[in-house]
């Protein structure tokens, strides 16, 4: 039975590629916006913010090496210790033709395993995501087979980023596993358990202890809760041994039928639960040790 952890790493996650402005007017679409929000979750608590970027003018999801250049540089200049964790999901996802299902659909991102880490190899962060769910997602399917995943994570590693592993169902982290086992990953793993998309993890605190003990030895991990599962997994992650995660990738509430008004305010509630249950929260220096990572961040080539 693991214990709760001494120090628990807050995770912000600001932005994301699914919730929408239609959802919230307070979604940071800008670089600008996006850096701010970063640099506010901070300051509230969070020693780990997860980045995705935006088409400032749309403000669908973007792959723009620009606009991650721009924020990474903006959050740089204002935090340098800030642990920065890049995305690196889209591209992965697949909508088959009505007529023929083996044609892609309008809405089909599908790219070449090397082009989704190519803003890793530039920019060097900290961390970055590594998916290894394939899944249905609404009328969409996420394809990321063992053979890209493993393209992918040669990128990653060769670039000297952490790579943080989301998992999706039990599959995955039979996946992950095995990936550990062949060396294309190093342990100790870092991971996220990703719980409440439709047709993956269901949450609940029985799916994070199933999933946590399937880990491998050593490994940190986060259980991650969608939509009204946001805050209540921030407990359950906590009583399980692992770490927390909020931001308005997730959800867009902070409680029932009341938007949040930025993603601090969501870090700051986060740390209250934690808190209020005897947690501490860690530092970016403590959360650096607990990572696995170079006490200092690492300069970034194309910032």
């Amino acid at each position: 039975m693991r214990s709760p952890r001494d120090k628990v790493i807050i995770t912000c996650a600001v932005t994301g590629n699914l919730t929408t402005p239609e959802q919230t007017p307070h979604l940071p679409i800008t670089p600008e916006q996006i850096a701010d929000a970063c640099l506010g979750a901070a300051d509230a608590g969070a020693a780990i913010v997860h980045i995705h970027v935006r088409d400032p003018l749309t403000a669908r999801p973007s792959m723009s090496l620009e606009h991650y250049v721009e924020v990474v540089k903006r959050i740089r200049s204002s935090n340098s210790d800030l642990i920065l964790n890049i995305t690196t999901g889209p591209g992965g996802r697949f909508v088959p033709s009505q007529d023929d299902p083996k044609v892609a659909a309008p809405g089909t991102t599908l790219m070449v395993p090397e082009e989704r880490v190519a803003h890793i190899a530039a920019l060097r962060p900290d961390i970055c995501t590594l998916d290894l769910n394939t899944m249905n997602s609404g009328k969409e399917v996420v394809i990321n087979t063992p053979s890209n995943v493993r393209r992918m994570a040669k990128v990653i590693a060769e670039a000297g980023v952490k790579p943080e592993i989301e998992l999706f169902d039990s599959g995955d982290i039979a996946l992950m596993r095995d990936l550990v086992e062949d060396g294309t990953l190093r342990g100790p793993v870092l991971c996220s358990f990703v719980m409440g998309v439709r047709y993956g993890f269901q949450p609940g605190p029985e799916t994070v202890l199933y999933a946590r003990d399937l880990l491998p030895n050593h490994s940190e991990f986060t259980a991650i809760g969608i939509g009204k599962a946001a805050f209540t997994s921030v407990a359950q992650s906590y009583l399980a041994g692992g770490h927390v995660r909020v931001g308005l990738e997730d959800t867009v509430y902070l409680s029932r039928g009341r938007l949040a008004t930025s993603n601090a305010e969501m870090v700051a509630k986060a740390r209250r639960i934690v808190e209020d249950l005897g947690g501490t929260i860690a530092t970016v220096a403590e959360a650096r040790h607990i990572a696995g990572l170079p006490a200092k961040a690492p300069s970034t080539r194309a910032a």
